[in-house]
């Protein structure tokens, strides 16, 4: 199943149409989701980090406008942006909260690519 608004590797756009929560949890393979919005200065930051990162991995990533009132970051407990989700067949596999280094996106590989290998 793809979403709307997902993409294979980095994708550089938030949507505001965020997926339902049914719809997330029908994945069945792996996604990441990423809460955040534009004018964020902490999105800013970690989106040179989140581009080299994602765009190597052949996954969808799910860049989701999230705010007051938005159903999905509620659903996910996002109380700080940008969060990073690992999903797996619509579970939580692994949670990057706002990351300032690159060692923590590659941490965050280092996890998605050891999951991806079992």
């Amino acid at each position: 199943m793809r979403i709307n608004g997902s993409q294979i590797g980095f994708n550089p756009d938030y949507t505001e149409d965020a997926p339902a929560i049914d719809q997330v949890r029908a994945l069945d393979d792996f996604a990441i989701l990423e809460f955040g919005t534009p004018w964020c200065g902490h999105c800013k930051a970690s989106r040179p980090a989140a581009q080299e990162v994602l765009t190597e991995l052949n996954i969808p990533h799910i860049k989701i406008y999230d705010g007051k009132g938005k159903l999905l970051g509620r659903e996910f407990r996002v109380t700080l942006w940008p969060t990073f989700i690992l999903l797996h067949s619509g579970e939580e596999v692994a949670r990057l909260v706002r990351p300032k280094h690159v060692k923590e996106f590659s941490d965050f590989v280092a996890h998605i690519q050891g999951v991806l290998r079992h």
